[in-house]
């Protein structure tokens, strides 16, 4: 899985560490158990600071997307993922900003069909 973080956002890199990282595993780029890199490594790879992954790694093992083993490292959690997030609520606000943005339900329902489309494991074999 290639990150994409851009240093130039207003929005933080730990952040988009996050998005990516969970975005990669609902797309089947990381799969469950699969070991990631060290912290250091992230952050050489990415040329951010230690401290910055490691906050981006922290809010995902709160989250319930990664694990920590003392000798496996960092891996991602099995699925199904038991986010501790609202997740009706934070998928109520984001179809209210996706409607906001494109009212006409079709189009709306098309869009959200795609990018589920995008997440289904079964039809990429």
């Amino acid at each position: 899985m290639i990150l994409e973080i851009d240093p130039h956002s207003e929005e933080p890199i730990y952040l988009q560490l996050r998005k990516q990282i969970i975005l990669g595993i609902a797309r089947g780029e990381l799969a469950p158990n699969e070991q990631l890199p060290t912290v250091r490594q992230f952050a050489d790879e990415l040329g951010v600071n230690t401290m910055t992954v490691s906050k981006g790694y922290q809010q995902l093992r709160e989250e319930g997307y990664l694990l920590t083993d003392r000798r496996k490292g960092t891996v991602v959690a099995p699925l199904p993922v038991h986010s501790k997030k609202n997740s009706e609520e934070n998928l109520t606000l984001v179809l209210a900003e996706l409607y906001l943005a494109e009212p006409d339900d079709q189009k709306l329902q098309d869009k959200i069909e795609t990018i589920l489309n995008s997440f289904r494991r079964d039809e990429k074999q």
